[in-house]
């Protein structure tokens, strides 16, 4: 349903640092901002897997497939995975910035998009 990752490398010396996230296919990769106290989701994808990483800030996650549900908390630094077909909802408890990468991409051939509201699932 959600999974804690790690990026692939990180790698510091005395300029800074440099960390490669992950590698392979992706199809989308979006940057967001969100103010304390917004909540964004409240749906589900059918065909991406979305993989998100915590820039700054503080986001309560909740993730719910069929019967299950599971909250959890992420801040700077943090990354993970929410699999297709999990309704998932972000409760920004601080000013937030995070990156989100889909491995197939929102926007469909066909001019739909893989966006789906909970009741729907």
């Amino acid at each position: 349903m959600l999974t804690i990752l790690k990026p692939d490398f990180e790698f510091n010396d005395e300029r800074g640092r440099l960390m490669q996230l992950m590698h392979g296919d992706c199809a989308q990769v979006n940057f967001v901002e969100s103010k304390p106290s917004s909540l964004r989701g409240g749906h589900f994808h059918k065909l991406n897997k979305e993989t998100f990483f915590i820039i700054d800030g503080e986001v309560e996650v909740t993730v719910k497939k069929d019967r299950e549900e599971k909250t959890y908390l992420f801040k700077n630094g943090d990354m993970f995975s929410i699999d297709k077909n999990v309704v998932h909802y972000f409760d920004y408890k601080k000013e937030s910035s995070l990156i989100v990468v889909y491995d197939k991409g929102v926007e469909l051939p066909d001019g739909t998009k893989d966006i789906y509201p909970e009741q729907g699932e």
